[in-house]
């Protein structure tokens, strides 16, 4: 359904999907990721794009929802990343907030209260 809005709302107009990210939304590219960790002073490590790539898996499960729950969302989190050790292990890769830095990255909108660089810290 969202390839036909982007069909029909800009024409000639091919989503690129990349398949290391098949839950990315249809109009964000590991360069825009790329573009925003430069301008966030981030040096993107293969451990960076896992938790671009469960932040999409995340969005993409949950959207049927209509907002995404920050605090499910930092424990869903803090569960996944658990043998590297969790909320701390994130901190230490996204100092500025691994969901509100994260979901720039993977293109997403960061769910409400996301932006305090304090929620959840455990540094």
């Amino acid at each position: 359904m969202v390839a036909i809005t982007h069909t029909f709302v800009r024409p000639g107009y091919e989503p690129t999907l990349d398949p290391d990210f098949p839950h990315a939304p249809i109009d964000w590219s590991r360069e825009a990721g790329e573009r925003a960790a430069r301008e966030m002073g981030l040096k993107l490590t293969e451990e960076h794009w896992q938790l671009v790539c469960a932040l999409q898996e995340y969005y993409a499960q949950h959207a049927e929802e209509g907002h995404i729950n920050v605090r499910e969302l930092h424990d869903a989190l803090d569960e996944f990343f658990h043998p590297e050790g969790g909320i701390k292990y994130l901190y230490q890769l996204f100092p500025g907030g691994p969901i509100a830095q994260g979901c720039r990255l993977a293109g997403l909108t960061p769910p409400a209260g996301a932006a305090d660089k304090g929620f959840g810290s455990v540094v």
